[in-house]
């Protein structure tokens, strides 16, 4: 089962958004997928409530009464959905279960800030200083016209994490929320330059 993680310390930075976005992909590859919500807010769950019949289905957590939730028999993929200052025990739990981490930053000091120390801690994992577990960055709501995003990319390279792709700043994301859909979800012809700007994430999970 592929298992993947998207998490950041700071909350707004994008990462529900990601993880949807993510399993819905994978659910139209005709993957049994499921989007697990670590949020004690439940965004992620909720969009799932949302979601319409007539698309690909992405499932939550099978809950059974004195059992720890797990995926539903015949998962091929998770997509974990982490709640802001994920640390400590949590984060060692989960970096044990997946492969891969996604993390989400939108490049204003103060998210930069925050992921400093995020980042350095992830180092001193050992799944991850063993090769286990990769972790990648995606540039959030992003004009790559700007010195912003000029210093975001001197950020992550001083890290040495690859910067995957920059979604662009478009209310597309925020239309389509409370609709329990995604981009991949519409007409490719009419979205090709976002489709565009998430090919890389595609092609790193794959």
């Amino acid at each position: 089962m592929k298992a993947i993680l998207v998490a950041n310390p700071k909350g707004g930075s994008g990462k529900s958004t990601l993880a949807t976005h993510v399993a819905a992909h994978f659910a139209w590859e005709g993957e049994q997928v499921m989007m697990g919500d670590l949020d004690r807010q439940h965004t992620a769950r909720h969009w799932l409530s949302l979601r319409p019949d007539n698309f690909p289905p992405i499932h939550g957590w099978e809950l059974a009464e004195g059992l720890p939730a797990q995926p539903p028999p015949g998962t091929t993929v998770t997509v974990l959905d982490s709640p802001a200052g994920l640390h400590g025990k949590k984060l060692d739990t989960a970096l044990k279960v997946v492969e891969r981490v996604l993390v989400p930053v939108q490049p204003a000091s103060f998210d930069l800030w925050a992921l400093a120390d995020f980042f350095q801690r992830l180092a001193k994992e050992k799944a991850v200083r063993k090769g286990r577990v990769e972790i990648a960055v995606i540039g959030m709501r992003v004009n790559p016209r700007t010195q912003t995003f000029r210093r975001f990319q001197d950020f992550v390279a001083d890290y040495r994490l690859p910067l995957l792709t920059s979604l662009r700043d478009t209310q597309l994301y925020v239309q389509l929320q409370p609709r329990g859909l995604t981009l991949f979800d519409l007409p490719r012809p009419r979205f090709e330059r976002d489709f565009a700007q998430w090919q890389p994430i595609i092609e790193w999970l794959k």
